[in-house]
């Protein structure tokens, strides 16, 4: 069976099952039916619906003006009633008959999915967010216990203070992603250069040479450090655990710091690695020249590394992260 206004279209048939089904094809958001079509459609005789549409307006369950048009139709010499969808479900829910019956099922599966649909989003999107506050409480509570422990310097204190102003940016994108303002294009993976062991001992022994460091500088106490370096193109199941560069940049930075595999120096050579391996995968500059994290920054995130605890090692990384990633 179908009802059609000219303004929007209400199908009922059946299935080869014996299943009823329902569907409206709405035009501009909505449908528009006559009292004649509601009777068609509801099965009842308009004397029935005419009394639910009075008491539905009447009760103030619905506003007569907002919801009804007068419109002229072919062969009446007079304007014609037409009620919108939202009257149609009122109808369709005092009306007792098998159309209003079925007419009942459908706008109530509709509202149950609607509901369902909608919860699942909202409790969705309020985990995520949860998280991200998480773990911006969590980065300041570090940062309070590196102060705690020790006495900083001038550029120390001035390095931490950028920390927590650069990474509390992430409170502008959960607005935006509350306003659905948010753009998010991922993390490049697109690999440049990809550090080996032989070639960052190349790189050490440059930077010893530069700064006149003592013998133990980048002396390896044990096989760790090849191991760090080997640990961020670690893959498992086919998949890289660190797909992304900026996620291998940060876990050289964490592992090189806290594996300790130096006899001295272990804090400047990681933190080189960190911004050699930026700047052979084009990633240390943005395009307006400028480096993606400052220098006094860099300083603070290595001693940040260095007196955190193992077990906040993936808080640790979001924040390195999320200080180098370009879309931020």
């Amino acid at each position: 069976m179908q009802e059609e206004s000219g303004i929007g279209e209400i199908f009922i048939y059946e299935t080869e099952a014996g299943q009823t089904t329902i569907d409206v094809k709405l035009q501009q958001e909505t449908v528009w039916l006559t009292q004649q079509q509601l009777s068609d459609l509801f099965g009842r005789e308009r004397s029935v619906i005419t009394k639910h549409l009075k008491n539905i307006f009447v009760s103030g369950e619905l506003d007569e003006e907002s919801n009804v048009q007068k419109m002229h139709i072919p062969n009446s010499d007079k304007p014609v009633a037409f009620y919108n969808l939202d009257v149609i479900i009122s109808v369709g829910y005092r009306v007792n008959s098998k159309r209003g019956t079925q007419f009942r099922i459908w706008a109530t599966n509709v509202l149950r999915q609607h509901l369902v649909e909608g919860y699942t989003i909202n409790e969705k999107r309020l985990k995520e967010q949860a998280q991200k506050y998480n773990d911006l409480k969590q980065t300041v509570k570090l940062l309070q216990n590196v102060i705690q422990r020790k006495e900083l310097n001038n550029d120390e204190s001035t390095g931490l203070l950028q920390v927590i102003s650069d990474y509390t940016y992430a409170l502008d994108i959960l607005d935006d992603y509350d306003h659905q303002r948010l753009t998010i294009k991922g993390t490049h993976k697109k690999e440049l250069f990809r550090i080996t062991y032989e070639s960052a001992k190349d790189a050490i022994q440059t930077l010893k040479e530069k700064f006149g460091s003592s013998e133990l500088f980048g002396r390896e106490k044990d096989e760790s450090f090849q191991s760090s370096l080997n640990t961020i193109y670690q893959t498992f199941a086919g998949e890289e655990l660190y797909p992304s560069l900026e996620e291998k940049a940060a876990n050289l930075l964490y592992f090189v710091v806290k594996n300790h595999s130096f006899s001295d120096g272990n804090k400047r050579i990681a933190a080189f690695l960190f911004v050699w391996f930026m700047e052979e995968n084009n990633l240390l500059y943005d395009t307006f020249g400028h480096k993606r994290i400052a220098d006094n920054a860099l300083v603070a995130l290595t001693l940040l590394i260095a007196e955190s605890n193992p077990l906040e090692k993936d808080t640790m990384v979001k924040v390195i992260v999320n200080l180098i990633n370009q879309q931020n």
